[in-house]
C-alpha cells in the first residue's frame, strides 16, 4: 500500500489473514491455559459450591480479558512492523 487509502496487494491481504489467524489461535490457546489453571482446582478438588463458583467466574473473566488483550497486541504489533522491501525496487534515498 504505497499511498494512504490505496488498494492492498494480494500478498498483503494474505499476510493480514495469516496474522489474524495466528492472533486468534494463540489467544485461544493462552485463554484455555489460563482458564484451566484457575478452574482446575475447582474441578479436581472437592471444594464447597461458593469457592467453585468463584473460581469458575474468575477463570472465565481472566480468559476473556487475556484473549482480547492477546488479539489486540498481536494485531497492533503486525500493523506497526515495517513491511519488507520488495526486490528490484530502488529506495527513495538511493
Amino acid at each position: 500500500m504505497d499511498t494512504y487509502g490505496g488498494r492492498r496487494t494480494r500478498a498483503q491481504q494474505d499476510a493480514a489473514t495469516v496474522e489474524i489467524g495466528y492472533a486468534l489461535l494463540s489467544a485461544g490457546f493462552a485463554a484455555a491455559v489460563v482458564f484451566g489453571a484457575v478452574v482446575g482446582p475447582a474441578l479436581f478438588l472437592d471444594l464447597p459450591p461458593l469457592p467453585t463458583r468463584v473460581l469458575l467466574w474468575l477463570g472465565t473473566a481472566f480468559a476473556v480479558v487475556l484473549f482480547f488483550a492477546r488479539v489486540v497486541s498481536v494485531l497492533v504489533r503486525f500493523q506497526r512492523e515495517p513491511q519488507p522491501s520488495q526486490p528490484g525496487r530502488t529506495s527513495p534515498d538511493s
